[in-house]
């Protein structure tokens, strides 16, 4: 093996903990964030936030495939350890980024403009404001994109202390900008946005100073190496047809609940965003740790490293999702009361449906990124990407004929579902992934976990009245019953020895022999 597995999975786990530090702190003051931001700016204005941020957020579709080749393209080259290609990839990233910058002011600044101002549902005493936020959320989404090859940098070098506290420092500038707000008098959506973009700046000024200084490919060079730009460009371009389903998906979701739902159940979408991204970011940042592994074991050619990554990485993160989902699935209502007061309809459900899809999603996470480490992606996005696609015009057709806006969720988990069997078989054409192998030992055995984890919470929250007694003890019952679900069933031998000795170590720090 030209990888060392047990130092690549100590690598991991050292990473993992310390994003797990950095989520932990984040969720923390995120959750409060969302609460002042909430009551500050009201149900109509943060709605008004969420679906014109989403206008901007459209045009992702044109850079997130480029984002991704250039993620895809710095760590092969990590992983063949080619010092000049590198620099190449580097050089040629910047430059592709900063055209795409261009591209995309322009048309947003053009087709997006006419849509806010002529197509969405915004009370027009709020349209000052809403421009003011459309113009911000693009000087944001431009200043994003440049920064792209930097924090592709340090993801690819697996430098999470980095990673960790720079998250840890956006986070803090958030908590500071939702107190601000909170107590201002001045139009408060207007000075959210600003606050909002001045934080991304300074963001990017750290990371770009951050890379000069650490990595010796991270030196921007004028050049244009055809070959990099046709590698790169060929990549982005198939990857655009992924790009652009999963937009059209999420975004253009939110924009047709506006139209035909208004800005009052966006604030509750964006209300279940927050609540997923909390819990999610536990999963995201397991696989940001893993991701470069998964690329790096596919350049040396290790495909058993390869395919235990894929098949470990798709249980565990689907796991630590559900040790979050299970209390909330159980005491939905209560813990909105108690964390916003303000609980815009629709909320509850949103947020338990959102949960499904994002558990469900981390299954595919890993094959995806095994996926992109080919290079090899026409087919792939063809098939997937179409299929995804799907998405925004069923759910227009549900809302039209009057279904209610939790439809948009439930056709993204079933359009998800089919995307999953669509990759196996894919993949395993690409990379000889053993997808029978994948279904029994991954599928199945999440599945049989969610369903036994579930029961006796689901059961016990039907009986209990809403308390803050209950709740706790809810939750207490949700992790006792999930930790030994996913010791005993989730868990394979090893892991489960791994569990062990941990525990044991722990044991005899705290307590001794």
């Amino acid at each position: 093996m030209s990888f060392n597995s047990s130092e690549n999975s100590k690598r991991i786990a050292k990473n993992t903990l310390l994003l797990y530090g950095r989520m932990l702190f984040m969720m923390l003051i995120s959750l409060y964030t969302s609460r002042v931001v909430l009551n500050a700016l009201g149900v109509e204005d943060y709605g008004i936030y969420n679906v014109v941020g989403g206008v901007v957020a459209m045009f992702t579709v044109i850079s997130g495939s480029l984002s991704a080749a250039i993620s895809r393209f710095l760590t092969f080259e990590l992983g063949k350890n080619d010092m000049v290609q590198l620099k190449k990839v580097f050089s040629t990233s910047v430059i592709i980024q900063f055209i795409l910058a261009l591209i995309v002011f322009v048309l947003i600044e053009t087709i997006g403009l006419w849509f806010l101002n002529n197509k969405l549902v915004i009370p027009e005493c709020r349209m000052t404001a809403a421009n003011w936020v459309f113009q911000l959320s693009i000087a944001t989404f431009v200043l994003g994109l440049m920064n792209a090859p930097y924090t592709a940098a340090v993801i690819a070098h697996e430098k999470m202390s980095a990673f960790a506290y720079l998250g840890i420092l956006d986070a803090a500038e958030k908590l500071a900008i939702a107190l601000l707000v909170a107590w201002t008098s001045t139009d408060k959506l207007i000075l959210y946005a600003i606050l909002m973009c001045s934080t991304s700046l300074l963001g990017i000024v750290i990371y770009r100073f951050y890379c000069k200084r650490k990595f010796e490919e991270c030196s921007f060079h004028l050049v244009f190496d055809k070959t990099v730009l046709k590698g790169m460009f060929g990549f982005a371009g198939w990857n655009f047809i992924g790009a652009s389903s999963a937009i059209l998906r999420d975004q253009g979701g939110n924009i047709i609940i506006n139209l035909f739902c208004g800005p009052t159940v966006n604030a509750a979408r964006g209300i279940a965003l927050q609540v997923n991204g909390a819990v999610s970011g536990f999963a995201s940042n397991f696989m940001t740790a893993l991701n470069p592994q998964i690329t790096k074991s596919y350049a040396s050619g290790d495909h058993e490293y390869l395919m235990k990554l894929i098949f470990q990485g798709s249980r565990l993160s689907f796991y630590m999702l559900l040790f979050f989902s299970v209390p909330i699935w159980a005491s939905t209502h209560y813990i909105l009361v108690l964390w916003l007061k303000l609980v815009p309809a629709h909320s509850v459900f949103f947020i338990q449906l959102i949960l499904l899809y994002t558990m469900l999603e981390a299954l595919s996470t890993p094959l995806i990124t095994a996926m992109l480490a080919t290079g090899k992606i026409r087919n792939y996005q063809i098939i997937v990407g179409g299929t995804q696609m799907l998405n925004l015009p069923l759910s227009y057709l549900f809302l039209r004929f009057g279904a209610e806006p939790e439809a948009v969720l439930i056709i993204a988990i079933f359009i998800s579902q089919v995307c999953l069997a669509e990759r196996l078989i894919l993949l395993c054409r690409m990379i000889n992934l053993p997808s029978v192998d994948f279904l029994k030992k991954v599928y199945l055995n999440v599945m049989v976990v969610m369903a036994m984890s579930c029961f006796f919470p689901l059961l016990l929250s039907h009986y209990l009245e809403e308390s803050f007694l209950s709740l706790v003890i809810i939750s207490m019952l949700s992790i006792l019953t999930t930790g030994i679900v996913v010791f005993y069933i989730g868990f394979r031998d090893k892991e489960r020895q791994f569990a062990i000795e941990k525990i044991k170590i722990l044991k005899s720090k705290f307590f001794g022999r």
